[in-house]
């Protein structure tokens, strides 16, 4: 049978990598691939997570199965993160959550959760966005039209032009949604729009499924919570696919959540059985190792605080590097005016430059960025800054 199989080209973002890997130049800098790194290039442990390894080390007498729907503590850490512990929905109890296998494990589950509720359901995701998005919704079974979302002649979101695509959405559709810190263009929603958005999908009678990868990257772990909230305040049924790789820095360990936030607790409830039932036929039980060290976190008074002061060091430090480049650039003369992402969020932001100025930074000065022009800003560093944006000049102007 596997003769018949033809063997797939590598996935173009790891790819990069593995090419990024072997080059053998002495200066290289790798802006692809989308985990968090230091000044020095690591993706380092977060000082509470190591913390929380040690305690469930010397209590963790056993490796027996947990509950198929997660760990405790961990499903009740992440509702109260991402919708704030005073939240009516968590006063009600018309919110529960799934652990999953990761961000990536939380969407696919959500997709086939979507088919379960509406067999005819399309979901709008938006142009552009994660490319696994696509694969992995298809894979749950759904339809998909795209929005517009993103100019990159401008760096603009098109909101006038997402509204009036969304307005051809019939009842029962779901639309994906990205909670901050959009990947791949850095682009976040205003309040103003989060606002006109639920007003659309409430008279639309549209479902939001809110990816959120990046909670606490962009302004702040309520901040960048601001569009999920107000759509459970003001919308009946709500879906969110959370994420801790990179908040929590647990990339390997694939910890995420399946949220259901219902109009009533027993609706919730139904939702929380449903993602369990389908988790059950594609992988039986979750991963714990994760969820106990999230849960730690979320539960002790001081893990927490530690956790939230080294994530805002690594918010502020993206935010800081978003600013240098920009000042850089300009100091440099650049032909291009690269404010535009001094003013995005999270570890993404398209440079707007074609596939043959990126095949030039790759190969004249070991810079590696996709073929869309995504780079991962906390790739840069304060010590390479200079031989990023000189080389960039030189490719732009040449």
């Amino acid at each position: 049978m596997f003769n018949i199989l033809e063997a797939l080209p590598p996935d173009p973002i790891l790819g990069l990598t593995t090419e990024y890997k072997a080059d053998p130049r002495n200066i290289k800098i790798d802006l692809g691939v989308g985990v968090y790194k230091d000044e020095v290039g690591h993706t380092p442990v977060m000082a509470a997570i190591k913390a929380a390894e040690k305690a469930l080390f010397d209590a963790e007498d056993s490796k027996s199965y947990i509950a198929q729907v997660g760990v405790e503590a961990f499903n009740a850490g992440i509702l109260g993160l991402v919708l704030g512990s005073d939240h009516a929905a968590l006063r009600e109890k018309r919110a529960t959550a799934v652990m999953t296998p990761g961000g990536t494990g939380a969407l696919r589950l959500g997709g086939e959760l979507i088919v379960r509720m509406n067999p005819k359901a399309t979901i709008w995701v938006g142009d552009p966005t994660w490319a696994n998005h696509i694969p992995v919704l298809q894979g749950a079974g759904l339809k998909l039209v795209t929005y517009p979302y993103y100019d990159k002649a401008t760096s603009s979101i098109r909101f006038d032009e997402m509204l009036a695509a969304l307005e051809k959405a019939e009842s029962g559709d779901a639309v994906l949604l990205h909670g901050c810190c959009h990947n791949p263009c850095g682009a976040d929603l205003s309040q103003e729009q989060w606002q006109a958005l639920a007003h659309l999908m409430l008279r639309k009678e549209l479902l939001p499924f809110v990816d959120l990868a990046y909670q606490g990257f962009g302004e702040g772990l309520d901040e960048d919570a601001y569009g999920i909230r107000l759509l459970a305040e003001q919308l009946p049924d709500v879906l969110v696919a959370s994420s801790c790789s990179k908040n929590f820095g647990l990339y390997r360990e694939r910890t995420g959540s399946v949220i259901c936030i219902a109009q009533s607790p027993e609706k919730a409830a139904a939702g929380q059985s449903h993602v369990a039932h389908i988790a059950r036929a594609i992988y039986s039980m979750p991963p714990a190792h994760g969820g106990f060290l999230a849960g730690m976190v979320l539960s002790d008074a001081q893990l927490r605080a530690d956790w939230v002061a080294e994530l805002a060091t690594m918010r502020n430090r993206m935010n800081d590097l978003r600013s240098l480049f920009v000042r850089k650039m300009a100091e440099k003369d650049s032909p291009v005016d690269f404010g535009f992402i001094e003013k995005q969020f999270g570890m993404f932001s398209f440079l707007g430059i074609s596939p043959e100025q990126i095949k030039r930074l790759k190969e004249e000065f070991a810079i590696y960025i996709v073929g869309s022009s995504r780079i991962n800003v906390a790739g840069i560093s304060e010590s390479g800054i200079d031989y990023l944006t000189d080389s960039l000049v030189k490719v732009l102007k040449s």
